[in-house]
């Protein structure tokens, strides 16, 4: 999506949305994993640093929604070692990734994306990555909103919409700040955004 459709989109969006349009506040606030999630233990015993990004990630911070494969964040570094432990654990390589990575099929059928670029964040996001219920380390939400900026596909923008309003100040502030310190050209479709998430809590 380029630059102009997105604001074409985010204006559609703004002239239609209205307050409490969207689930109930109950359902929008609740956190589930009925989804699962992947054994990645393995890629831990061979001590690759990496954080879960994409849709799995997004349950963190809104309603669980369906998606198809597993995303997850290593050091361009860390590849070899990231695809060697694949390798190792009877997974299939599929293809490569047009982002830097490669695709994968794990044991169980499902499918993971292996996300590798460099970017000046990428130190701070794996860092300061949080620790799910099911052990697994996740992005934080706004390196998941700076990642998703960067997507910038229709569902990624309702992805952001949908967290952010459900977020504190605390995650809008530090969203706001990473935004402007690394996206500066998106920070007003971020405001857009959370105004847009906000709607949809209101009750």
């Amino acid at each position: 999506m380029t630059p102009e459709q997105r604001k074409q989109y985010l204006s559609i969006a703004g002239r239609h949305a209205k307050p409490g349009s969207g689930s109930g506040s109950l359902s929008l606030r609740e956190r589930t994993a009925a989804f699962g999630s992947p054994d990645l233990r393995f890629l831990m015993m061979a001590r690759v640093e990496f954080a879960v990004v994409g849709g799995l990630a997004t349950r963190l911070y809104m309603p669980e929604r369906m998606t198809l494969d597993t995303d997850i964040l290593v050091r361009p570094e860390d590849t070899a070692r990231a695809e060697a432990a694949l390798r190792d654990a009877g997974c299939e390589k599929t293809g490569p990734l047009t982002i830097g990575g490669s695709t994968w099929r794990l044991p169980d059928g499902r499918s993971l994306d292996l996300v590798s670029f460099d970017a000046p964040w990428l130190e701070e996001a794996l860092r300061i990555s949080i620790r799910g219920k099911d052990g697994l380390p996740y992005i934080s939400l706004p390196y998941l909103v700076l990642m998703k900026l960067g997507a910038g596909r229709t569902q990624d923008l309702a992805d952001i919409s949908r967290m952010l309003g459900g977020a504190d100040a605390g995650g809008l502030a530090e969203s706001r700040r990473v935004v402007s310190r690394y996206r500066p050209e998106d920070a007003e479709d971020l405001e857009s955004l959370i105004r847009l998430g906000k709607l949809e809590y209101e009750q």
